[in-house]
């Protein structure tokens, strides 16, 4: 009898813990704000640039991801944004026609983007820039 107790006490408290566990799991992901997560999560916050060669679907794709000081921006096509990174290095990044620009969680226009903004620019390795996440102000 007593040892039926443990058990179900045993029982009880490991679904109880792999619940738990499950549940912060999942608000990980749905809590997150999209965008700037991601590149905090792998590259922390001194990561200058990176090539990302990842596969999907039995496809290789090579991304490039940037981070740096806004420098200049030209909204005439074909638009392109001009970066000062960490390590001094300038980089003028071509901008695809349908570029998506975040700031938190909010999807907003080029127009959140100018001179003295920190942001976080990916793209396809041999192509336009697809996202831009606004970070901050400053280096």
């Amino acid at each position: 009898m007593i040892r039926d107790v443990r058990r179900r006490r045993f029982v009880f408290l490991a679904v109880l813990l792999v619940a738990l566990n499950a549940s912060f799991w999942l608000a990980a992901s749905v809590f997150a704000l999209p965008g700037g997560g991601f590149v905090q999560a792998l590259f922390g916050r001194s990561m200058v640039r990176a090539d990302v060669i990842w596969m999907e679907n039995g496809k290789v794709s090579d991304t490039r991801v940037d981070r740096g000081v806004v420098t200049a921006l030209s909204t005439v096509a074909p638009a392109s944004v001009t970066l000062r990174e960490r390590d001094g290095s300038s980089w003028t990044i071509p901008l695809a026609a349908t570029v998506t620009v975040r700031i938190g969680a909010t999807v907003g226009t080029l127009d959140l983007v100018h001179k003295g903004v920190r942001v976080v620019v990916t793209r396809p390795a041999t192509g336009s820039a697809d996202t831009i996440v606004v970070e901050g102000f400053g280096p």
